[in-house]
């Protein structure tokens, strides 16, 4: 059994409604301005306490911490993640182009940061691996080692003091221009890299990534290069000296290849049923560093080591700001994906566990941390993709799991850190490598990224493709300027349909969707479902002129038909002054409607219930239709405005050309008022029913 609505109301025009519902004295809405100005700028002890644990997130949840419920959670996650940011930052750290220990330094200072500031509970922050490799193509560009030097001489120990001075002058810029857009409240920003964008870009990072440690896997001493084409340019190289390869460090490599692809399938498929995921990296950092000292393979295969790694924490000094106007440009590009990264991994966990994150809190934390840790040597930092899950699927339930990582990193930098002297660096290519399992994957997500969006699809591929073939930085602009013009695209070529009304409602769709909806008689119903301005006014008006037939010949006509009408009005006039009466004269409208043909259009209302915004372009455009409309006889009738398009056009002087009575609140209110108007004159009080 269907059920039927019926309605029975006055008919609204935009004025009428306003009068009827709107605000009655608009200087109220000044005055509460002006109050909430006041208000803002007051201060209290309450405004302090609050401002306080905004920007202090530590102490808004440190005193709700439920210590029975989740402190085992959170000492076990966080005992989980120490133990694999070892590992990974020292591997990080060689992607920078700078020694381990910064990586050990990097995985400390802005874990504990981030703790303070940070509002994501299951955020694990440290060393990202496509950050580290865009901060180190800013390294060997300022400071290229030569291959012969001798990594004990005076010499090297220079080069590294550059080097790592470079990379924290990266990561202390890319906190003041994370401090300065979340004092400028840009948080929003991360909005315009879009999903499909940064699954693209961090897949296509992760084959620059492999290419660039194939050749310590290889036991291969190769520059490295930087700009466009340099996948190509490395991957080359490293393929021409394949004959040069080290074979103990090869063997090496492929051990450890075979240990830690294996657990760490393991891992992801049974990680519902693993309290903890094996540290199946620290495990082989462990037994791969003594091997190589019980052997002495450094010695005898010419291994490359790690070598000296210094107990204890760095001394603060100032990075390398006399480097700054060389890397602000790179450094842009860390900055976006840095936060992009973080805020991304933020929200999903967020939406996860029924939380919320503040986007310009983040921006707060992550400029802290980068700004802060660069004191210490450290390079640029993130929300990292691996650790965070771990931290998750571990039972991590608040930040408080960083303590417990951050002890982990701090035992090792204190005491530990020397042991991993003979660590080879073949083994910490290969953790690099195998922690990219997931950008990897990420391939498996096109086939449904094809059958729901090819738009989206195109900006994956274009996007991928640009950082392959260009380079990281340049790749992902193109990716972002390209996701851009299909917006722009899209709002170009917006559909604009006729409507129809349903048989005995008031609801009107698309009759090329609807073939039970029907035009109404004498009255062309228009929707354009898009913006109107300068970029799709063209697309917009060869729509309209289509869809209306106003074409320049049929205006023509028309105004020669007025011209005719004015002629005979004339004639009549002087008719009747001479007393002689024009039994033929009748008005303008009456004599335009006796050479409309039947079924012509009498009225066109445009529905502007998805016209989001209207710029001046537009609104002139508007106008334009107005009077070429009003040469042939069709008269313009507007719907469903919001108040934004509806002041645009209105102080654009739309009402000059047009009467503001024709304004209707909706489809239906405008075509019954359409409908009286040629039965009888209008009266005050018309209803609209259905």
């Amino acid at each position: 059994m269907s059920a039927s609505v019926a309605v029975y109301r006055n008919i609204y025009t935009e004025d009428r409604f306003r009068q009827t519902y709107g605000t009655e004295d608009q200087s109220r809405g000044r005055e509460r301005l002006r109050d909430r100005l006041a208000q803002r700028c007051s201060c209290s002890q309450v405004d302090c306490l609050h401002l306080l644990k905004k920007r202090l997130p530590v102490c808004s949840w440190l005193p709700k911490y439920k210590l029975k419920k989740w402190l085992l959670g959170d000492i076990i996650a966080g005992l989980t993640v120490g133990i694999v940011h070892i590992p990974q930052g020292m591997a990080f750290a060689l992607l920078t182009s700078v020694a381990p220990v910064y990586g050990l330094y990097t995985s400390f200072f802005p874990v504990v940061l981030y703790m303070l500031f940070g509002t994501g509970h299951h955020v694990s922050t440290g060393t990202f691996a496509v950050l580290s490799l865009m901060t180190g193509s800013v390294v060997e560009q300022l400071v290229p080692i030569p291959l012969a030097l001798n990594s004990s001489s005076p010499e090297a120990a220079e080069f590294e003091a550059q080097r790592i001075g470079v990379a924290s002058a990266v990561a202390f810029l890319s906190g003041i221009m994370m401090l300065c857009m979340c004092g400028l409240q840009l948080g929003f920003l991360s909005t315009y890299l879009s999903e499909p964008i940064v699954k693209a870009f961090t897949s296509a990072a992760a084959f620059h990534v492999t290419v660039s440690q194939l050749q310590s896997m290889l036991g291969l001493r190769l520059p490295r290069y930087a700009g466009a084409f340099s996948f190509f340019k490395t991957l080359a190289s490293v393929m021409e000296n394949v004959p040069h390869t080290n074979l103990a460090e090869l063997v090496i490599s492929l051990l450890c290849l075979a240990v830690l692809v294996p657990v760490k399938e393991v891992n992801s498929r049974f990680r519902e049923r693993l309290r903890t995921p094996i540290p199946v990296e620290i495990i082989t950092v462990i037994i791969a560093t003594g091997i190589t000292y019980a052997f002495s393979l450094d010695s005898k295969y010419d291994i490359q080591i790690v070598g000296h790694i210094p107990a204890g924490f760095p001394k603060p000094r100032l990075p390398a700001l006399e480097t700054v106007p060389d890397i602000a440009g790179d450094t842009v590009a860390i900055t976006l994906v840095a936060y992009a990264v973080s805020v991304s991994l933020a929200m999903l966990y967020a939406d996860k566990h029924g939380y919320s994150i503040d986007p310009n809190q983040e921006l707060l934390a992550h400029g802290i941390s980068n700004t802060v840790s660069s004191l210490f040597t450290c390079f640029p930092n993130s929300a990292t993709l691996a650790t965070t899950n771990i931290l998750d699927s571990a039972g991590g339930h608040t930040q408080l799991a960083a303590l417990f990582t951050s002890l982990v990193v701090l035992i090792v930098l204190l005491l530990i850190g020397p042991l991993f002297y003979f660590l080879p660096k073949a083994v910490l290519a290969c953790i690099n490598v195998t922690s990219l399992r997931q950008m990897f994957l990420l391939f498996q997500d096109l086939p449904d990224l094809w059958r729901i969006s090819k738009i989206d699809f195109m900006v994956w591929l274009v996007t991928w493709l640009s950082v392959v073939v260009l380079n990281v930085d340049l790749g992902l602009a193109i990716g972002v300027v390209f996701s851009m013009m299909t917006v722009i695209c899209r709002t170009q070529r917006a559909n604009c349909s006729v409507l129809g009304r349903a048989a005995n409602t008031e609801i009107y769709r698309s009759i090329n969707n609807h073939n039970k909806c029907y035009e109404v008689p004498g009255v062309k119903i228009l929707t354009y479902n898009g913006p109107i301005y300068y970029g799709n006014r063209s697309f917009f008006k060869a729509d309209m002129a289509q869809l209306l037939g106003l074409t320049p010949e049929r205006i023509r006509s028309r105004e020669k038909a007025l011209k005719a009408i004015e002629k005979r009005e004339r004639e009549a006039i002087s008719s009747v002054e001479q007393g002689v009466t024009d039994s033929s004269f009748s008005s303008k409208n009456d004599l335009f409607r006796s050479e409309m043909a039947e079924g012509e259009v009498e009225a066109v209302l445009i529905d502007c219930s998805s016209v989001i915004f209207v710029d001046v372009a537009g609104a002139r455009l508007f106008i334009q239709m107005c009077m070429e409309c009003q040469k042939i006889g069709v008269r313009i009738y507007l719907a469903n405005c919001n108040e934004s398009v509806l002041k645009i056009l209105t102080s654009s002087g739309l009402m000059n050309y047009m009467n503001p009575q024709h304004i209707f609140v909706t489809i239906h209110d405008a075509v019954v008022y359409i409908q009286q108007q040629r039965e009888k004159p209008p009266e005050n009080n018309t209803t609209v029913w259905v």
